[in-house]
């Protein structure tokens, strides 16, 4: 395995954002989970599939590619081929999303692929299970919190700036039944590791949360 750093953290608390930019200062691979759930998600919708049909599901598992493209300073998902990364975040993924994380053959499979991805190189990955659950044994873990009108807050400027039109207190309702589902589900919850650095971003900028984080890694990378 490589260098191992675990975000976790509820929806919109900006382990996303945070992480790309670690990623490209401290030369580190980003891995963003929850895009990969989002993406299962679409494939899900996309086929027809209800997350009761397991069989269904297992074959869609058996069958799809996801991957990470970076293009200069950006970085695109692509499900089966295909670039996804504006279609994953429309209103109908997020209404789903929870449900589709929820499935236990889905979060195994998933795992599995982020395991594989960071074999041979140093990865920042986020989501909400990566320092309980994938790599409990991950080098640092951090989680990331911040309150439900802060971080519905930031998904309606990341969408508005994406050109999805949905109104604030919709996202917000969406932030507290995903938070809801996904630390009271059965597989893997989210809930902070017991060695992760807890970090409160309500009232922090975006470089502050970076600088703390990164001073973190440097630390342990000495």
């Amino acid at each position: 395995m490589g260098f191992i750093v675990a975000v976790d953290g509820p929806a919109g608390s900006g382990k996303g954002t945070i992480t790309k930019k670690i990623a490209e200062e401290m030369n580190l691979t980003s891995i963003d989970t929850g895009a990969m759930y989002r993406s299962v998600t679409l494939a899900m919708l996309e086929a027809n599939i209800k997350v009761d049909q397991i069989e269904k599901i297992t074959k869609l598992l058996e069958q799809i590619n996801i991957e990470f493209k970076r293009f200069g300073n950006e970085q695109k998902i692509f499900l089966n081929g295909k670039d996804v990364s504006l279609e994953i975040r429309t209103k109908k993924v997020n209404e789903n999303v929870s449900q589709v994380s929820a499935i236990g053959i889905v979060r195994t499979k998933m795992a599995e692929l982020q395991r594989e991805m960071a074999k041979s190189i140093d990865v920042i990955m986020e989501g909400r299970d990566i320092g309980t659950n994938v790599f409990p044994n991950a080098d640092v873990k951090i989680y990331l919190d911040a309150t439900p009108e802060e971080r519905a807050k930031r998904r309606y400027l990341q969408n508005k700036e994406n050109g999805i039109e949905i109104p604030f207190e919709e996202i917000l309702e969406n932030v507290k039944q995903r938070d809801f589902i996904d630390s009271t589900r059965e597989i893997a919850p989210l809930k902070k590791a017991e060695d992760a650095i807890y970090i409160d971003s309500s009232n922090m900028s975006i470089e502050e949360v970076v600088n703390e984080i990164k001073n973190i890694i440097s630390n342990k990378r000495k």
